[in-house]
């Protein structure tokens, strides 16, 4: 067992080129012990030769591979200081026709997922009286507009949820903060066109095709900032001694939060210009 002093840290859906990746790298640049987690080991090929990470293999739709890295943690390191909640998946499509799957699938991982690992790893930080668990959630979620309302959707469920585990992990000494990323160049568009790709073809939206389909590509037409900018300001926010229970940055994180408290009426009235095809 690793006995040292440095914060072990565990963070979810660290693939090149997104969020959690530079996150690792923010982290073990604090002199953090990182576990870097994604679904493929070869997505993290880059992080191999690099003694700071730990990688796993972890799908956090799975119960049981949930359970294997969380013991495989603790066997190496005795403790998980802070668990990042960063896998995610977005989803592209008018609600009216997606396929319920895909709702199934969005919040399997974005919802369900962070709980499982949230579950698994509470009772070991409520035994130590001290941890901090960080949800990564979305602007989209203060101001869903259309075309991708099953993503916001799911995101605001996180939102919620961390509010409430805030309040009732504090009694264990467990710090929950809700990180809301702003317009951030990462692979999620890659993604996101590839799986809009394999939705049917769409009866009533037929005529909106263009517009929906860019949807998929829209932050990368916001002035997107870098994932390690954000990754260095959120790593600085998270290791505070006391650290904020909401933390957002980047483009259009502002702007998100003025629309989230316009009323409904102009909020829909700004919105909807997004629908025009």
């Amino acid at each position: 067992m690793d006995v040292s002093d440095e914060p072990v840290v565990l963070i979810t859906g660290c693939s090149g080129g997104g969020i959690g990746h530079s996150l690792a790298q923010a982290f073990a640049s604090k002199k953090c012990l990182v576990v870097a987690t994604t679904r493929s080991l070869a997505s993290m090929k880059d992080l191999e030769s690099d003694p700071r990470f730990s990688l796993h293999e972890l799908d956090v739709q799975s119960d049981e591979s949930v359970r294997n890295v969380l013991t495989s943690v603790l066997d190496k390191f005795g403790r998980i200081d802070i668990v990042v909640n960063n896998a995610g998946v977005h989803c592209v499509a008018p609600l009216a026709e997606i396929p319920f799957s895909s709702i199934e699938h969005t919040f399997n991982t974005n919802v369900y997922g962070p709980m499982r690992l949230i579950q698994a790893a509470v009772p070991h930080m409520a035994a130590r009286k001290k941890g901090k668990i960080v949800n990564i959630g979305s602007v989209g979620a203060l101001a869903p507009g259309p075309w991708a309302g099953a993503y916001t959707a799911s995101k605001a469920a996180l939102h919620s949820l961390t509010d409430s585990l805030r309040l009732e992990l504090r009694t264990f000494g467990i710090d929950v903060i809700t990180v809301v990323p702003g317009a951030i160049r990462t692979n999620i568009a890659n993604t996101s066109t590839a799986s809009y790709k394999r939705m049917p073809e769409w009866k009533l939206y037929k005529p909106f095709n263009d517009v929906i389909r860019s949807r998929t590509t829209l932050l990368h037409t916001m002035n997107p900032i870098t994932p390690e900018e954000f990754a260095k300001k959120t790593v600085d926010a998270v290791l505070k001694k006391n650290p904020p229970a909401w933390f957002t940055y980047g483009p259009y994180s502002t702007a998100s939060a003025i629309l989230y408290h316009l009323p409904l009426s102009i909020k829909d009235f700004i919105l909807s210009k997004s629908m025009k095809c």
